[in-house]
């Protein structure tokens, strides 16, 4: 039923009031993120568009990122992997935003993922009556978002000021995503404040999921590094060929392939697309869901399900490579960001991830870097760790380590 659930109008399913249950939009962020979505097009057109021009800095940022958590020792070192990577991707994803290295900024854009997601889980248990007071004392939006402008005020208004004096292409603009949001707000929207918001909110969906999905690959790399000697051919040869860009990563299916099977076995949750029903709504079968409920695709058995994969439950880091041939129209139809409804991780229809296309392009590159530069073992060749479940959502184990080291060529 998943085409009947994507093509349901929004007037009668609503991914946006769903979301706000889910994640308790209004007490962990703010009710105008739930009001006034209007990040989500900069993020599906602007964000997108920009992917090439803004790789150059992506992959400089994500190397000093790495060389700075990750010293490429000669002898092995153990790792924590989650909270390793989530300093690695908060630092790469803010070079597209705004304040840049600041190590405050990014802790606090870190600390604001955690919270969230934890006080989600937490205001979820409580029933509706009470969740305005749970969330009043677990959750503190103003005093996240006041931190957050003391760095980005002064780079709101100095960017407003110039727009005013010299107009919307003023010399020396920063193609970043400050500039784009700035570019499509109006009226109360271009508050510093407002601003401000919505470069937390975007950061904590890159940062969380993001997070998430590269410590999968990079536990998957660790524990079946039969994958290695092919990734690292695949990789070396198109660099050797076309060097390192955005178009150039688009050709390594091998390692597409690799970031896709980890998100399909762990994409961190039990469940996708979830909808709250703003009307009655009647499927096809005859199942009936009432106004007011909540639907949701059961995503985590989609992606075990062996009518959809061929040995569902066990890692294969080449699936999606041997499924496309040599035309460039079967490889995307198995590309990381397609969308089918055997695979949603990134939800399905015109409410799928709008951000699935950096995203998807910041986890090559990382895997790629790796690659090159480290390589890694699991600890005394240990099981694979095992991720942890709360409710629907899972999690790597963020007390997971690996050992790495430099290359050894």
């Amino acid at each position: 039923m998943i085409e009947e659930l994507r093509k349901a109008p929004d007037d009668q399913v609503s991914f946006l009031e769903a979301a706000a249950d889910s994640v308790q939009t209004v007490h962990t962020m703010g009710k105008e993120i739930l009001l006034d979505p209007y990040h989500i097009p900069v993020i599906r057109s602007s964000l997108t568009r920009h992917l090439v021009a803004c790789f150059p800095e992506v992959q400089d940022e994500l190397a000093m990122a790495f060389a700075e958590r990750l010293p490429p020792n000669e002898e092995w070192a153990s790792m924590t992997v989650l909270p390793t990577v989530m300093q690695i991707v908060s630092q790469t994803s803010n070079r597209i935003s705004s304040a840049g290295r600041n190590v405050d900024y990014q802790s606090l854009n870190i600390t604001f993922t955690i919270d969230v997601m934890n006080a989600a889980r937490i205001i979820n248990l409580f029933p509706d009556i009470l969740k305005p007071l749970a969330g009043r004392f677990l959750s503190d939006v103003p005093t996240t978002i006041n931190r957050a402008m003391r760095h980005l005020e002064p780079i709101i208004l100095e960017r407003l000021h110039q727009e005013e004096q010299y107009g919307k292409e003023w010399p020396g603009k920063p193609n970043d995503f400050l500039s784009w949001l700035i570019d499509q707000a109006e009226g109360e929207q271009r508050t510093p404040r407002q601003l401000t918001m919505r470069i937390l909110v975007t950061n904590f969906a890159a940062i969380h999921t993001t997070s998430m999905a590269f410590t999968q690959a990079l536990l998957n790399l660790a524990a079946y590094p039969s994958h290695v000697p092919e990734l690292r051919e695949e990789v070396e040869a198109v660099i050797k060929e076309e060097g390192l860009t955005k178009i150039s990563l688009n050709k390594m299916r091998k390692v597409d392939s690799f970031v896709k099977e980890s998100m399909r076995l762990g994409s961190g949750s039990a469940v996708s697309m979830e909808r709250k029903l703003l009307k009655d709504f009647t499927f096809s079968d005859g199942t009936f869901v009432p106004k007011g409920h909540v639907i949701t695709v059961a995503s985590f058995a989609t992606h075990h399900d062996e009518e959809n994969y061929s040995d569902p439950n066990m890692f294969d880091g080449f699936r999606f490579a041997r499924m496309s041939d040599s035309e460039n129209e079967a490889f995307n139809r198995h590309q990381a960001v397609t969308l089918a409804s055997e695979y949603v991780v990134f939800g399905n229809g015109r409410h799928a991830c709008p951000g699935r296309f950096f995203a998807v392009n910041e986890l090559k590159a990382f895997l790629v870097h790796v690659l090159l530069n480290y390589d890694v073992k699991l600890i005394d060749q240990n099981e694979r760790p095992a991720d942890l479940w709360y409710s629907y959502w899972s999690s790597p184990d963020p007390k997971a380590e690996i050992m790495y080291r430099k290359r050894r060529v």
